[in-house]
């Protein structure tokens, strides 16, 4: 009676404290929060021998005589290295020739056969390596486990035709052992594996010499994870071929953005190319001409559209630039400001503007802007901008009465500094319109 409250009581512990202590997963993932499967359960069968790799030179008994060992396993693993798990295994362990320690001999036609009626430990199993650069499941987990256990023994001692029953024994025993698990699907492992179980008693194999006997089992089985199939196994999960993977969607998609980005690019440089030619030839761009396809020679306005009373046009054998005329250049060259990085004129600028229109209105002088940037950027934004800002000039000099025909807008990005661009002062300079009168 004392015997199966024992092996029942101690079935429900190791359970119990399994499924209380770690009901949680344990997610690890890069880029957010990710559920594993940590639950799992295992079946095992293999030999139960004797002999172990710890016997040393003398043995209880001279030989083993291997038998068939069988069990299976509840495991919760905690992290991707660790997991907890309740073991379970029977069989019978048997031996030949018993040592008889006053003659230190052998002793002939003697033997043990011990019967596992059950057993129940609760290891530790620790991953010594999870390591798969191309699988998300990992193929090979080495470890090693060790623990503490429970069992029910009897044992059965022969010499010669006298067989003596005596009987089952309850007590301890540490497992410790290693092995090694293979993937073979997702949630499916082969489990390999040796174990040395160290017992509390020094009569397990029926002759008792003194000392703690042990006994060992190599088995084979199979491991299966429990939980939704969508889940990957924490055990087997390898987070640096999940990484390999994330990093090289990512790249697949930053490419993909990078060629969306030129061939954008491309399309605009080609769409300002149109934008700034002058189909019409009539000194308006074709941005900024609202009466595309003028008559050549046709007087127009800031828009591009024909002036209705053309106004006469002067022609002189000599132009004079005095040096007022230069002055109301140069104050409308101090006072010029733009929206940053932008080709709009601010109202600022405009009264300084006037003068200059009024200056080409009254002299019929012909002006040249050309616009000029430090080289902070792209060659091709500097020479967009440049040339946006002359033109802007232009446009509102036009609106203001001069003739568009005498007035020319260029632009030349970085390619003609008057200072250094390595300081701040030097690209405030370069920052500039130049006018031009003749």
């Amino acid at each position: 009676m004392t015997s199966k409250f024992t092996k029942t009581a101690l079935v429900l512990s190791l359970v119990g404290l399994s499924s209380q202590l770690f009901a949680q997963d344990q997610p690890t993932n890069r880029f957010s929060e990710k559920s594993f499967r940590t639950w799992s359960i295992g079946a095992h069968a293999g030999v139960l021998s004797s002999n172990t790799i710890f016997n040393g030179s003398q043995r209880d008994f001279q030989a083993a005589k291997e038998s068939l060992g069988y069990g299976g396993y509840i495991k919760k693993q905690l992290f991707p290295a660790l997991g907890l798990q309740a073991d379970f295994l029977a069989g019978k362990v048997e031996g030949l020739r018993s040592f008889n320690t006053s003659t230190a001999t052998y002793t002939p036609n003697t033997s043990f056969e011990t019967k596992l009626e059950w057993s129940a430990a609760l290891t530790a199993v620790y991953n010594l390596a999870n390591i798969s650069i191309n699988n998300e499941n990992a193929i090979l987990i080495p470890y090693v486990k060790a623990g503490a256990g429970y069992l029910s023994a009897g044992t059965d001692v022969t010499n010669g035709t006298t067989v003596d029953n005596q009987g089952y024994k309850e007590g301890y025993f540490i497992p410790v052992g290693a092995g090694f698990k293979l993937g073979i699907a997702k949630g499916i492992n082969l489990d390999f594996g040796y174990d040395v179980n160290f017992t509390k008693r020094g009569d397990f194999d029926g002759n008792n010499t003194g000392k703690f006997d042990k006994f060992s089992y190599g088995h084979a089985g199979l491991e299966f994870a429990l939980g939704s199939k969508s889940k990957p196994q924490l055990q087997n999960y390898s987070s640096l071929a999940n990484l390999r993977n994330q990093t090289a969607e990512e790249s697949a998609e930053l490419r993909r953005a990078l060629s969306t980005a030129e061939q954008n690019a491309e399309r605009d440089r080609t769409q300002y190319a149109k934008d700034m030619a002058d189909e019409d030839n009539d000194g308006v761009a074709n941005k900024f001409d609202k009466c595309p396809g003028t008559k050549a020679n046709t007087v127009v306005d800031g828009s591009g559209c024909p002036i209705k009373v053309q106004r006469e046009v002067i022609k002189e054998t000599k132009v004079i630039v005095t040096e007022a005329d230069r002055k109301v250049v140069e104050e409308a060259i101090k006072n010029l400001e733009f929206d940053l990085g932008k080709a709009t004129i601010r109202p600022t600028s405009y009264a300084t503007l006037n003068r200059v229109a009024e200056l080409l209105v009254a002299k019929n002088f012909s002006l040249k802007l050309a616009g000029h940037t430090d080289n902070t950027g792209s060659m091709a934004l500097n020479l967009r901008l440049s040339k946006d800002r002359a033109e802007s000039i232009k446009a509102y000099l036009v609106s203001q009465g001069a003739n568009a025909s005498r007035i020319e807008a260029t632009g030349y990005g970085p390619n003609q500094p008057i200072a250094s661009n390595k300081t701040a002062e030097g690209r405030q300079k370069n920052r500039r319109v130049e006018f031009s009168l003749y």
